[in-house]
């Protein structure tokens, strides 16, 4: 049996969509069977118990630079994974518009391999609603796994959006709350919006 048929075998027991390609909604699935939750249509994911307080040290500095609202989220997401027997800490939480085009600039006019589409101003995470997470084991940093995508739907469970489902640059380390009043919205508009809630120093979730 080929990749493809166990997936879609694995869809079919779970019963959910019958694809083939292993997504959010299949690693979703397979944590909720897994650990045995269960989570209902519209209700509001609640955050385990620990998530007010803190993680890891160096989760820690990155979490403290994001928004508010957005702490508890980065902290239960590193709960819930270590729950399931996973190491992950916030490597990067908010970047200022100049870090973020000198991260644009990477393999463009700097050496290196592209990593983003955005420029100062463009990214979620220069307005502290975004994190970027790192699988590790030990001390060890592990960039790639498909443990990623385990995390990836943890991070949905609980109500955060997830860069492993953009089209463009798939991101699995990144995650991010949208504030409410932009639920309805693009991402075009909420960029927009926060970049002008940012220059006349508003809040970004009220």
């Amino acid at each position: 049996m080929n990749t493809e048929a166990m997936i879609r075998a694995v869809q079919k027991e779970l019963g959910i969509g019958v694809d083939g390609h292993a997504g959010p909604q299949t690693w979703q699935a397979i944590y909720l069977r897994v650990t045995g939750k269960k989570q209902v249509a519209g209700e509001t994911p609640k955050l385990p118990p620990g998530a007010s307080q803190g993680v890891d040290p160096r989760s820690e500095k990155a979490i403290a630079t994001l928004q508010p609202e957005v702490r508890p989220y980065a902290r239960a997401l590193v709960l819930r994974a270590a729950s399931a027997g996973i190491t992950i800490k916030v490597i990067s939480g908010l970047r200022t518009y100049d870090e973020q085009n000198a991260l644009y600039a990477q393999g463009r006019s700097k050496p290196g391999r592209v990593v983003t589409n955005a420029r100062g101003g463009y990214s979620n995470h220069n307005f502290g609603i975004a994190f970027d997470i790192g699988i590790f084991e030990g001390s060890k940093y592990i960039p790639e796994s498909s443990r990623y995508k385990a995390i990836g739907a943890m991070g949905v469970a609980l109500g955060l959006e997830w860069g492993g489902n953009w089209t463009s640059i798939k991101d699995e380390p990144h995650f991010q709350l949208r504030p409410s009043w932009a639920k309805k919205g693009s991402e075009r508009e909420m960029l927009a919006e926060l970049r002008s809630r940012h220059a006349s120093g508003q809040t970004f979730f009220v």
